[in-house]
């Protein structure tokens, strides 16, 4: 997204229109990157949007603040509801993408950043469709390892955490794959680059765990809902590199990717080459749920209209 989405965004509690949504250049979080966001989806169905798991990822958003000691002075309904009226002011009737960023303003140069620490939030709204093409992608391990707890925290979705991802990304992409995945430090795989892995072997589906620095997905959390309501066993626990090779399927699950399956990784074929029965069926699943085409989960959604 290279343009503005919508004529207004969300800053502070007030709409202003995007051309007006400026920062000085000595925000503290454009030199340090000290920020939390979030990334939500909303999906254009029935003459309608729903925003898919509003409230859960506004709740993530405070959970990241609070790891970085950031204050957030809106509360999760505040924020919640402030995503609703910025789609409604700026029209949105198609399917959007919903950024939510909560950075440190005029602190100084210093580290020490705390509670008490200049603080500013806003939403970002913009239409947007697909992540990647239709149908599986490519996928290879990169040689940068995922970034641990003991050095920065990837269960908080800071926005400084991504350099280590943009590092896997051009990698895979100078290298001619869709995607990265990335292992541990103690060599386990973790996830791709913006997603959370699923690999399926004899149609029991397993997971990277939290400690094998794995983010805590909320698509991921849908995916497993999903999965064992359709009777599939899902596992978290740590999976090998070599098992990526033994793979009969590989999914990926993320806001933006959605569900997406890895048809290759590091040149070898996953399973038929081709999408497999149990990612095909959890993704239509997930694709039903998220436009109100399932009653036991239209709790996941917030319609705007």
């Amino acid at each position: 997204m290279k343009e503005k989405g919508g004529e207004y965004i969300w800053f502070d509690g007030k709409f202003v229109k995007w051309e007006d949504a400026k920062v000085p250049v000595y925000t503290h979080a454009m030199h340090y990157g000290t920020a939390v966001f979030e990334g939500i989806r909303g999906y254009g169905a029935g003459g309608n949007i729903f925003v898919f798991r509003l409230k859960e990822h506004m709740e993530r958003l405070h959970r990241s603040a609070g790891v970085y000691s950031f204050s957030l002075k809106h509360t999760v309904k505040e924020l919640a509801d402030a995503t609703v009226e910025l789609l409604q002011k700026n029209k949105m009737k198609e399917s959007v993408y919903i950024r939510p960023l909560t950075f440190v303003g005029m602190h100084g140069i210093d580290l020490n950043v705390t509670t008490n620490s200049p603080t500013h939030t806003i939403i970002i709204a913009f239409p947007f469709a697909k992540y990647f093409k239709e149908g599986g992608i490519s996928a290879c391990v990169s040689s940068w390892r995922r970034i641990n707890d003991q050095t920065t925290p990837p269960l908080a979705k800071a926005a400084g955490n991504y350099l280590n991802s943009i590092l896997a990304t051009q990698e895979s992409r100078r290298n001619g794959y869709d995607e990265s995945i990335m292992l541990d430090i103690a060599g386990n795989v973790s996830e791709a680059s913006g997603e959370n892995l699923f690999l399926v072997r004899n149609k029991k589906i397993y997971t990277p765990f939290f400690a094998d620095s794995a983010l805590e997905g909320i698509t991921r959390d849908t995916a497993m809902t999903i999965a064992r309501s359709m009777g599939y066993t899902v596992t978290e626990r740590p999976i090998p590199r070599a098992e990526l090779y033994m793979a009969d399927e590989i999914f990926l699950t993320g806001t933006a990717a959605e569900i997406i399956p890895v048809t290759s990784v590091d040149g070898h074929a996953v399973g038929t080459g081709k999408e497999g029965p149990v990612s095909k069926s959890v993704r239509q699943a997930y694709e039903k749920v998220v436009t109100g085409g399932v009653k036991e989960h239209m709790d996941w959604l917030t319609p705007v209209w």
